[in-house]
């Protein structure tokens, strides 16, 4: 599905959300939405309840198909069991351009990233909004916008940077090199933060994005383009506001205090479908396994290794295979205990850290790392040099956010371990492979997309 036709299905995703609760309005046939949207705060909430519901139920973000588990296996953190064929090709690396999960990926990702324009154009023509509402909203939208842009750059590199519903301009857009894609995210959450800093967002159990979610992605995005004091002083923030959740035990329950922005399932009293994923209930019947090299990255001692992972063996106990055990409850028990994390302090501290230590604060560094080791269980680390403190950084990276939204890739990719990583255990590992095709369809239709990604 082009660019050119993601403005057309934005009126399909204000009609078909009915778990949002949107109010249905008919657009007129010359806008995307009716202008009266616009004037009412509550038909307001509920279009952008439907850009978070879109995340959660399809496309990168989701526990169904989305980067936790797909990019899990295309790294170096899950084994892939089932016969799914797009899927199979991820974990094989031998992906095509034709793969359905990829095509998936980028038409939900600018299905959202039009959604949230089209709320930002209506918000700015607003007669019936107060000023703070406007900024409250639009604050929301942009952070969307910028979020949904992290995620198709991580994976495709140069890509789009969409930012109207005009259908003309967006005919013919043409990709953004990687680094001015990145720029772009950044000035929209650097908005997104000031318009919302200060505003009187109900958070609840952090399932509305407010300021500290758009911070939150800020200091990663300042981390993934080495703005090493952007990165500091912006995770600083919000390792004063969120501390460590101190019992690994409660982290991924949705009261954790860790938690910074998280997706709240589709249905009440129901759970995320992450640990319908990744719990290995039968053997056979796996889908998913945690890769022995991730296994054996945990130091002896590590409690996230017990609380954080589990295995279990066929009838006849001649296989075991262990699973990612962070989210426990499956979908349909009937109490509510977990929803969908997306950013959690832990991963400022590391964050901080790592931009501490770029940064020649090696007191900083190892400050930071040992808050989160401690909390595992773990004794300090007194590494007094800069490598040695990175690579320990980076370790510590892989057993605290392992099988959390693609991190582990995205920090193989930036860091440039990728074929060192890779290579030995991949026999199709190719160099080009940091990137993923462009899906042929969106070739075809807008020749301007081209060139196709190397390798591909």
């Amino acid at each position: 599905m082009g660019l050119m036709c993601k403005a057309c299905l934005w009126i399909v995703l204000l009609g078909t959300f009915s778990c949002s609760d949107f109010v249905e309005v008919d657009p007129p046939k010359n806008t995307l939405v009716s202008q009266t949207v616009f004037d009412d705060p509550s038909t307001v909430e509920s279009a952008l309840a439907n850009l978070y519901f879109s995340l959660r139920e399809d496309g990168m973000v989701s526990g169904n198909s989305g980067f936790t588990t797909l990019l899990g296996i295309y790294a170096d953190e899950l084994d892939y069991y089932a016969f799914n064929g797009d899927f199979v090709q991820l974990y094989r690396h031998t992906v095509t351009p034709q793969n359905a999960v990829l095509l998936g990926w980028w038409t939900q990702g600018y299905q959202v990233i039009y959604a949230a324009n089209d709320i930002i154009a209506g918000l700015e023509a607003s007669e019936g909004l107060s000023a703070m509402e406007v900024e409250r909203y639009k604050g929301q939208a942009l952070f969307v916008r910028a979020y949904v842009h992290s995620l198709l750059v991580g994976v495709f590199g140069d890509v789009p940077y969409i930012t109207t519903t005009d259908y003309v301009v967006n005919t013919n857009a043409s990709r953004l090199e990687a680094a001015l894609v990145y720029e772009a995210i950044i000035a929209d959450l650097e908005q997104a933060v000031a318009l919302m800093d200060g505003a009187d967002i109900p958070v609840g159990d952090r399932v509305v994005p407010d300021a500290d979610v758009a911070r939150a992605l800020l200091a990663r995005m300042a981390l993934y383009t080495q703005q090493w004091d952007l990165a500091a002083a912006t995770a600083g923030e919000l390792i004063a506001a969120f501390p460590l959740e101190p019992d690994l035990d409660q982290v991924f329950l949705k009261e954790s205090g860790e938690t910074i922005w998280q997706f709240k399932p589709g249905e009440d009293l129901r759970n995320t479908q992450e640990a319908n994923q990744l719990v290995i209930q039968f053997i056979p019947g796996q889908r998913f396994a945690l890769t022995p090299s991730l296994l054996d990255a945990f130091e002896v001692g590590d409690d996230r290794l017990e609380r954080w992972t589990d295995e279990l063996s066929d009838t006849d106990g001649t296989v075991t295979l262990s699973y990612a055990h962070k989210y426990k409850a499956l979908f349909n028990e009937t109490a509510s205990l977990e929803h969908s994390i997306v950013f959690r302090s832990a991963e400022q501290y590391l964050i901080r850290a790592e931009a501490r230590a770029q940064l020649g604060n090696l007191v900083g560094a190892r400050q930071d790392l040992n808050a989160v080791r401690n909390r595992a269980g773990l004794g300090d680390v007194n590494l007094v040099g800069q490598t040695e403190l990175l690579e320990a950084i980076c370790q510590e990276r892989r057993v605290e956010l392992f099988a959390e939204q693609g991190l582990r890739w995205m920090d193989l990719k930036r860091t440039g371990r990728a074929t060192e990583v890779m290579a030995p255990i991949k026999p199709n590992w190719q160099d080009t492979h940091v990137l993923l095709p462009i899906p042929e369809s969106e070739l075809e239709i807008n020749p301007k997309l081209l060139p196709q990604n190397p390798g591909y």
